[in-house]
């Protein structure tokens, strides 16, 4: 039972929730949060943003414009940000004012692979060995840690294969180095994994945490283009995958649905997990969910951070969920004629090679 100053925390329906960042995943949550009776107010600078359309309220301002930011605050009841990239100062200033659900630590952590893989490591989970690089002189010292070939990786800013690079001998050190922008960095060892696994978990103010089926994704260009439930590996792999999930959570005293991408390797002893990264907050490899259980991730979210119960996660159907990528959006007449195929277009104006424009989840 939750004491009296927990109970305090939670929204009432009719409650205004803020989102800031107003792409695809801001979108998803203020259908979600509709569809539950709160209203939610969308804060971005991009005036483009899709997740307007649906929200109740936007503001168009940069994410260090503290005046908008004061006015932000006093509208809301709570806020939430659906990418990792929103300036931890940003999320800082707010929480001084509104509660800021999942929190500020686990901006501080994630959207910095140095931060993100010391803090793996002190909780226990198994990454890969890694080596923080300041300037091209540190590389051939990280090297000796990582062993080569390796990936060189941007501290902050990278996602679907941006500001990394492979480096397959010390060679290609300094142009490697030029490739990522000459900006801080961590070179990671290469795994040897069979496949690509992501746990989709969530916790609430309470503490209590759940985590839905572990999907298996496969990348095209280093941009998610299927994921897939129920996944090939053993019950135990995927128990320890969901323990690891909530885990993580707990750690950052976690509010909401996060993410932590895995790789499986397998050898003569079985399969291992890696983590590869944490996502703090509603993730792509997640979709499969709005139309393979009676809750969502997005619906997740939106219970958790408005001090809700959790919702049951478990999975009515299989699933197998497509990114349409690009120009892969102009077939949606084609899709909407197939069986058992739910789709999903995100309102974005402009299509561009490599722009995620929408998902397909096909239930089999």
């Amino acid at each position: 039972m939750a004491d009296s100053t927990t109970a305090r925390l939670r929204l009432a329906p009719g409650s205004m929730l803020g989102i800031l960042g107003g792409g695809q995943l801001g979108r998803m949550l203020a259908q979600s949060a509709a569809e539950l009776g709160l209203r939610c107010h969308v804060y971005c600078p991009d005036a483009e943003s899709p997740a307007f359309e649906v929200a109740h309220a936007h503001t168009v301002a940069a994410y260090d414009d503290e005046a908008a930011l004061a006015r932000f605050a006093d509208a809301v009841d709570a806020v939430t940000y659906e990418f990792e990239n929103v300036p931890d100062a940003t999320a800082r200033f707010l929480d001084a004012r509104v509660p800021v659900r999942p929190g500020v630590r686990p901006l501080t952590v994630a959207q910095d692979r140095l931060n993100e893989k010391r803090y793996l490591q002190e909780i226990g989970i198994p990454i890969a060995p890694y080596a923080a690089v300041d300037g091209p002189e540190d590389i051939a010292s990280a090297a000796e840690i990582t062993g080569l070939p390796a990936i060189l990786k941007t501290r902050r800013m990278g996602y679907d294969g941006k500001g990394q690079t492979r480096i397959e001998s010390l060679d290609d050190a300094l142009a490697a180095w030029k490739r990522i922008g000459e900006a801080p960095a961590v070179l990671e060892g290469v795994v040897g994994f069979a496949l690509e696994c992501s746990v989709i978990a969530a916790r609430d103010i309470d503490g209590n945490t759940i985590a839905y089926d572990i999907a298996e994704n496969v990348h095209e260009n280093h941009i998610l283009k299927w994921t897939r439930v129920p996944s090939t590996l053993s019950e135990e792999t995927m128990a320890r995958a969901r323990e690891l999930g909530m885990k993580v959570a707990s750690g950052l005293d976690y509010v909401g649905v996060l993410a932590v991408e895995l790789f499986v390797v397998r050898d003569g002893t079985g399969e291992h997990l890696i983590a590869n990264e944490i996502a703090p907050r509603v993730h792509n490899s997640g979709h499969w969910t709005q139309d393979g259980c009676a809750v969502s991730q997005f619906d997740q979210h939106v219970r958790a951070v408005a001090g809700w119960p959790l919702g049951d996660p478990k999975r009515h159907s299989d699933v197998e969920m497509e990114n349409l990528i690009g120009f892969d959006a102009d077939g949606w007449y084609d899709i909407l004629s197939e069986p058992g195929a739910c789709l999903h277009l995100y309102g974005k104006r402009e299509t561009r090679p490599g722009r995620k424009m929408g998902h397909v989840n096909r239930l089999k």
